[in-house]
């Protein structure tokens, strides 16, 4: 129990209030009943401003990113979750193995007590999942009114193992293109829950940590030329970024790609295409056509791949165009994405 008070937070029916901001004893005593409580780990519990830690040899890796996600809460998962799981996986697309994170928020006056712990906790079992630990952070309080409940910011060190290459520039013509499973279910779960959309069958987000995937993959093909995550963009923007650092074309093969019939439904429904929907838990690898067949396999034997899949490959392309051949047999470009076509997905 905190001794910073004789009266515990009412963590059932209490509401973020701007004292939480201040920096005094109800700061102290926030960080304490939730944060600490939830995140328990020697390096954090010193409470300093700045982690102190050792990393294994190897090189370093670093990502940052924010969370903004409406709603919070959503089919399978929440923004506490996404925020562990979209750095994690950053740091596995750059090769490395995660070992820290940071976590920062920004809470909104009034915000429930009850939600936030729900989030926190949602966070410290997905860190305790991926086998990362989270040692520092920072907490805001802003005016009612001035934000949307809780913004998340996490950054991830982790270190990438010798012999490990891997860029968005290494993609070579003849390279194959691979993804660990079906497309488009996170952001159509959070687009179903924020439009009170019912489906037949439930759409739940593919939020997950990749990093145990990421690790059987290069364990079995080191020579994987890239991974990425494709988040905002969805595998469309992914791919042109990937083309463009490249300076390569690549080809889709529409009917490989593996796509669930309620995302169909859901993006025909909404007017969207299933290419440029957000992913939280899934991967693109390319790798040496060689390898694919292997890796192909490394991929479904893991519970995180079962649905993996070959889906084109790696061309000579000056102009760098992403291009998909159709079901009708056809060819069509798969441009960047003009827009916003979901906003607050991640």
């Amino acid at each position: 129990m905190s001794t910073l008070s004789t009266r515990p937070l009412d963590l059932k029916n209490g509401y973020v209030d701007m004292s939480f901001g201040a920096g005094g004893r109800a700061m102290a005593q926030l960080i304490e009943e939730v944060f600490i409580r939830a995140f328990d780990n020697k390096i954090l519990n010193r409470e300093h401003d700045a982690a102190v830690f050792e990393l294994p040899p190897g090189r370093i890796v670093m990502s940052t990113d924010t969370f903004v996600v409406s709603p919070l809460f959503f089919p399978g998962g929440n923004i506490g979750s996404l925020a562990v799981h979209g750095t994690v996986n950053d740091l596995a697309m750059g090769g490395g193995v995660p070992k820290y994170l940071t976590a920062g928020f920004i809470l909104e006056e009034g915000f429930p007590l009850s939600d936030l712990v729900k989030i926190v906790q949602s966070m410290a079992e997905a860190a305790n999942d991926a086998n990362v630990t989270i040692v520092t952070g920072d907490t805001k309080v802003v005016e009612r009114g001035k934000g949307d409940g809780v913004f998340i910011n996490t950054a991830g060190v982790g270190v990438v193992p010798d012999g490990v290459d891997i860029g968005g520039d290494r993609a070579c013509p003849g390279d194959v293109i691979l993804v660990n499973g079906m497309l488009g279910d996170h952001g159509v779960a959070v687009m179903s829950k924020r439009e009170n959309l019912s489906f037949s069958t439930e759409i739940t987000s593919d939020s997950q940590a990749l990093n145990d995937l990421v690790a059987e993959m290069l364990k079995a093909t080191p020579n994987i030329h890239v991974l990425r995550d494709p988040t905002r963009g969805g595998v469309a923007a992914t791919l042109n970024e990937i083309a463009q650092q490249s300076k390569v074309g690549i080809e889709l093969d529409e009917s490989a790609l593996p796509i669930r019939q309620e995302v169909k439904s859901a993006c025909e429904l909404l007017g969207l295409d299933p290419l440029y929907v957000a992913n939280e838990g899934k991967l693109i690898a390319i790798c040496p056509a060689k390898d694919a067949e292997h890796l192909l396999a490394v991929m479904r034997a893991h519970a995180k791949g079962q649905d993996a899949a070959i889906i084109g490959y790696v061309s000579e392309d000056k102009n760098c165009f992403v291009r998909m051949k159709t079901h009708l047999g056809g060819t069509r470009m798969v441009d960047w994405l003009s827009g916003e076509q979901l906003p607050r997905i991640c």
